[in-house]
């Protein structure tokens, strides 16, 4: 259940109970409205604190694509790459121990990590190459 879901499921009670009230429609329609109001106004607050962890993540993969230290910009590949090294490994039995399911869990979330922070490196070099162009076509039309 996702957190718009359970926010609709909220107020539903709410709005089932305005609908059995013995009002005028004029006055069931208005607490409904007002129902409404704080729901949405909720879902708002909701959607805010979303992008703002959205923004925090992306200023994070930024920091660490345009960072000056190598180990800062690669850590990621090297850790898919160990990754990679122990699967292989448990695969033909080569280890000691078989890997836990925990470790299983974390490469899946390592992975989907990785995933999505390279196609965020990508998407922050692309942008960060742009913008410089922008820069430029927006000045020589003023200049």
């Amino acid at each position: 259940m996702n957190v718009f879901s359970f926010i609709s499921n909220l107020f539903e009670p709410a709005v089932k109970l305005v609908d059995e009230l013995h009002t005028s429609d004029e006055e069931r329609l208005q607490l409904q409205s007002q129902i409404k109001a704080v729901e949405n106004e909720l879902l708002a607050k909701v959607i805010a604190y979303e992008n703002q962890l959205l923004q925090s993540k992306t200023d994070i993969i930024t920091a660490e694509s345009t960072g000056q230290s190598w180990i800062q910009r690669n850590w990621r590949p090297i850790t898919m790459l160990t990754f990679l090294v122990l699967v292989v490994m448990d695969s033909f039995g080569w280890l000691p121990n078989p890997l836990a399911d925990e470790a299983w869990t974390l490469l899946q979330i390592g992975l989907g990590g990785y995933v999505a922070g390279r196609s965020a490196e990508k998407i922050t070099h692309q942008y960060l190459q742009a913008r410089p162009a922008d820069n430029k076509s927006t000045n020589t039309a003023k200049g």
